[in-house]
């Protein structure tokens, strides 16, 4: 094992990738002469060059189409975002071109490419730049939807999704790229669609997903403090959802919290939510319970950030309420 950045493992991926598959190549703003607007690829135009680590003009529209015909083609194109909200303006190609290819050509040509970048809020940076679309992208057949949590997941995810013949939608935060972990030494593969149970217990069932598995791990220790055992669920994937994962747990623990960096209307909480009362209504003691974003645009002030995100006091009360204990 070794200690790593979340960058460090983004970037040993690629790089171990492109090693392995001359068709792997690299392409977005600041990727190759910038070193990466994170740094996540830094060194990586010196090893592969200026063909395979490619700077591109601010269009996302224009490079992820260029990326999907080149995915078309045969190659394998990760395409950075600088953020996913600008991947707005490339949603067309990632929707309409990338997901549904492979179906509108009854199989003759697919998308195998990696979108990836950072999701969600990362402090001051206002309305426009704080937004999670992971439900969004979820929503979308033909697509899938990796959000991890930690560097190791980040490295064996990514050299998965690289690999995987169907368009993958990577999403990460500016706020984990300088967090360490531990990382197995040499080569490993995270399966894409397996949740990680981090944290076992028998009162209630935590779920959670990317950045905001800190707000779950941190509610959960506080809990422990309280004689209350939470068992967390960190999803990895949320396009597929490890439903049996899920279902499992509650059968065990009889209580759910789902804690979201999103929007509350139709968010990967509310699909859990549905499934939960589907496959395991009769085991439930109590209601299920969602932490998510408040319902409005994220303000500038850093008040109003701290109360618009999901947070460990408020998961914790949540949990408490499920349990029926003050």
């Amino acid at each position: 094992m070794k200690e790593v950045q979340f960058r460090e493992a983004l970037r040993e991926a690629m790089s171990e990738e492109m090693r392995r598959d001359e068709t792997v190549f690299l392409m977005g703003e600041e990727v190759a002469e910038y070193n990466g607007a994170y740094k996540v690829s830094q060194g990586m135009l010196d090893e592969f060059g200026e063909k395979r680590v490619i700077d591109t003009p601010i269009a996302e529209l224009g490079f992820a189409g260029i990326a999907v015909g080149a995915a078309m083609n045969g190659l394998r194109p990760i395409v950075e975002f600088m953020t996913f909200n600008f991947s707005l303006v490339a949603i067309d190609q990632v929707i309409n071109s990338a997901a549904k290819i492979l179906h509108m050509s009854a199989g003759q040509f697919g998308a195998p490419m990696v979108f990836r970048g950072p999701t969600g809020s990362a402090g001051q940076l206002g309305a426009q730049h704080s937004q999670a679309f992971e439900n969004w992208y979820a929503n979308c057949p033909g697509l899938k939807v990796v959000v991890p949590s930690n560097p190791a997941d980040a490295k064996g995810l990514l050299k998965s999704a690289i690999r995987d013949n169907d368009p993958v939608i990577f999403m990460e935060s500016e706020q984990m790229y300088g967090d360490k972990g531990m990382i197995p030494e040499g080569e490993y593969l995270i399966p894409i669609g397996k949740a990680d149970v981090v944290r076992k217990g028998k009162d209630v069932t935590i779920v959670s997903f990317g950045k905001i598995m800190k707000v779950a791990n941190a509610a959960a220790e506080e809990l422990a403090r309280d004689g209350i055992e939470a068992e967390v669920i960190d999803l990895r994937t949320v396009r597929p959802i490890d439903f049996p994962a899920i279902i499992e747990s509650v059968k065990k623990t009889n209580r759910l919290v789902i804690v979201e960096e999103a929007w509350p209307l139709a968010s990967i909480s509310s699909e859990i939510t549905y499934q939960v009362q589907k496959e395991a209504f009769d085991f439930m003691d109590a209601p299920v319970k969602r932490i998510t974003c408040k319902d409005t645009p994220l303000a500038y002030a850093p008040a109003f950030v701290e109360e618009w995100l999901p947070n460990v006091k408020d998961t914790v009360e949540a949990v408490k309420a499920v349990l029926y204990v003050k």
